[in-house]
């Protein structure tokens, strides 16, 4: 298979940014090798955000991302960083500057984006830790689509700093696994303080707290879950059947077909509208400056973003906060929301381009949700549809990110 990584690790940097002071074997990650997407700086090391005119107009990092230092010093192994889609922008996997990934789990089929070079490197086994970032599903959409554990962490729990920034009030920072074991070891040493901060562009978001082991203290936990969304999804049997089981044994709260609906809420234009906006703020001005070589499809979106009025953010924010308000609604009655992660399976290889912006629209209509109130969700890999991965997702309130790991483990997953 084509490699995933666009830079092979070297031994230098390795030890030059792990300053750990533990010995090795004591250390939570020891020896965990560790894929990094090439939106996060590292000291000595180009960024190319996926693109070869960013890495012409930009100077090699002289500062390392703050995620990528505590999992270094953590005792992971830098293994080399790894293909992104274009500026991020994308939920392919699929970048014509290099070579085609390819799906470890399902080769026929597309590997998802734009950490899909991470998540590759994982699913190979050339990694044990895919590191990436979720704007609009970018860990939930390729740890479905390879079968991994992936968690989007709560916006602002995780500093964005010496990164490549695509949308800022939607960036975050999150991260792939094979197991739980290893994902919950990373999310506990990179998620270690108590406050969540926002950039002055987000909105207040769903109230939660940070505390790792509680959901306000209540107990039995109660999972809603939003039927209507399992119904229209390819693999709705085998989540039914899943969550039939879940109701057997715990409490269950079973939103009707109008609870969740996506365009009656509008997520999906909401969301394309607000996170258009701000990518066209962070980086209009190079595009038009360069004119950089960028694929079609990516092209003809960053044109639109830069079409995108006054007007038109004002009511989308607005509608924004009618999807928090309604959210919110829903957290007061249980706990953690049951939501599909995608659709269905990955589109295959050789799809049109139609087949797949519609299913670019199809998966934004599902994440939307928690990029737009700035939740946590955690992918769980459960099933197995036509020889490739499927899922479904834990989304809990700001905060609960590591809850809702210790749920998973509790629900012996």
């Amino acid at each position: 298979m084509n490699s995933p990584f666009v830079l092979n690790a070297q031994r230098q940097h390795q030890t030059e940014d792990a300053v750990n002071a533990m010995p090795d074997g004591l250390l939570p990650l020891a020896g965990m090798g560790l894929a990094v997407k090439d939106l996060f700086h590292i000291k000595g090391l180009p960024t190319a955000a996926g693109n070869p005119d960013w890495l012409k107009t930009h100077d090699v990092p002289q500062t390392t991302n703050s995620t990528v230092k505590k999992l270094l010093n953590a005792g992971a192994v830098f293994k080399g960083k790894t293909v992104t889609d274009e500026l991020a922008y994308s939920l392919h996997g699929q970048n014509k500057h290099y070579d085609p990934l390819v799906n470890p789990a399902a080769p026929a089929h597309i590997p998802g984006g734009s950490s899909s070079g991470s998540a590759v490197a994982v699913s190979a086994h050339l990694a044990d830790i895919g590191l990436g970032t979720d704007t609009g599903g970018s860990i939930r959409v390729p740890a479905s689509y390879q079968g991994l554990w992936g968690l989007r962490t709560t916006h602002g729990i995780v500093p964005c700093d010496n990164m490549v920034a695509l949308a800022p009030s939607f960036d975050t920072v999150g991260w792939m696994t094979r197991d739980l074991e290893t994902l919950t070891a990373v999310s506990q040493t990179v998620i270690d303080n108590q406050t969540i901060s926002e950039p002055s562009t987000s909105c207040n978001s769903i109230n939660g707290t940070t505390d790792a082991i509680r959901l306000n203290g209540r107990e039995p936990i109660r999972y809603g879950i939003a039927k209507g969304l399992f119904e229209q999804v390819a693999h709705s049997a085998l989540c039914l059947q899943w969550l039939h089981q879940l109701d057997n044994h715990h409490h269950c709260v079973w939103f009707n077909d109008q609870a969740l609906d996506p365009e009656q809420l509008d997520v999906t234009t909401t969301f394309r509208v607000l996170q258009g906006a701000e990518i066209w703020q962070q980086h209009g001005a190079w595009i038009e400056t360069v004119q950089p070589d960028i694929s079609a499809d990516i092209m003809q979106r960053l044109n639109w973003c830069k079409s995108i009025s006054a007007v038109d953010i004002r009511n989308a924010d607005r509608k924004r906060q009618e999807v928090i308000k309604h959210l919110n609604t829903l957290f007061n009655e249980v706990d953690v929301l049951i939501i599909p992660t995608t659709p269905g399976i990955a589109p295959r290889c050789d799809a049109d381009e139609t087949t797949l912006a519609n299913d670019r629209n199809a998966l934004l209509a599902l994440t939307a949700f928690a990029g737009l109130a700035g939740l946590p969700q955690l992918h769980l890999p459960l099933f197995t549809l036509d020889n490739a991965p499927c899922g479904l997702s834990l989304m809990g309130k700001k905060g609960s990110d590591l809850a809702l790991l210790s749920l998973a483990k509790e629900l012996a997953l």
